[in-house]
């Protein structure tokens, strides 16, 4: 215990011996998975080394920083698998401090899908296990010869199971919809393809006279591209407005077609 408040005298001292403008913060958010973290702690170009003072989550840690590598202790913290941490590192302006494996701070898709499926009217519900950080499931559809993102389900982040439930907009015919999660590095892990058959009639479209409005026959998702492949509209509905764009030839994604237009 004493030692323990040496180092925290210490690193105080040394703290505010230097001026506000010769210190400088190295953040890391991030959540717990059950590791600490390492770091490499350079020499200052003044005197001693770089880092000053270590927090998480607002209070002051008492690892033993002047050295040249130190371990940010987490386990001592009481937290719990999957809470969110706050890594502040006080420095000298002339060095940064390097975090060794700041990845096992960072969530990872590493998901495992027990169960999913979709009804006919595009409610896709899926159960899961053995989250690891509280990553978005972003659904994404095929269609118009690509996956399309559709939406995001904030996930729970912990290895528990957990259900989830999307309502997705179904074009005609077969939807082909996957789940998706992107993690450090961007790391990605899919799901398995779900199938959806849909009775919906396709929608078709006309342009009006004035040449101003794409009018649809039924609500539709759309993107409108140029010929360079720019996109120049998204959105949903049954009109899109195209008196703001030049004149030339688009091509139109609707309902699960793609189709070329000239304004």
């Amino acid at each position: 215990m004493k030692r323990l408040s040496w180092i925290l005298i210490y690193s105080l001292l040394n703290f505010h011996s230097l001026r506000s403008d010769e210190v400088k913060k190295l953040v890391i958010d991030g959540v717990y998975q059950l590791k600490n973290l390492y770091v490499q702690n350079y020499y200052s170009g003044s005197v001693g080394f770089c880092a000053i003072e270590v927090k998480v989550n607002g209070n002051i840690t008492t690892d033993e920083i002047n050295s040249s590598a130190f371990e940010i202790d987490l386990t001592a913290l009481n937290l719990k698998y999957g809470d969110k941490i706050l890594v502040e590192i006080y420095h000298k302006k002339d060095c940064t401090p390097k975090i060794l494996n700041i990845e096992d701070v960072r969530p990872m898709p590493t998901f495992v899908i027990l169960a999913a499926h979709g009804t006919s009217d595009g409610l896709i519900t899926w159960i899961t296990e053995d989250e690891n950080g509280p990553l978005p499931y972003i659904i994404e559809q095929f269609k118009w010869n690509k996956w399309v993102p559709v939406g995001e389900v904030i996930g729970k982040g912990t290895p528990e199971r957990h259900t989830y439930t999307f309502k997705a907009f179904l074009t005609s015919g077969e939807n082909k919809f996957r789940i998706k999660q992107v993690g450090f590095n961007n790391t990605v892990r899919y799901s398995n393809d779900i199938i959806i058959k849909s009775t919906k009639s396709k929608p078709n479209f006309v342009m009006s006279k004035d040449k101003k409005e794409i009018q649809f026959s039924d609500e539709t998702m759309f993107e409108i591209y140029d010929i360079y492949g720019n996109i120049i509209k998204r959105g949903f509905g049954i009109n899109v407005d195209i008196s703001n764009i030049p004149k030339g030839t688009y091509y139109l994604c609707y309902d699960r077609d793609v189709a070329e237009f000239r304004k």
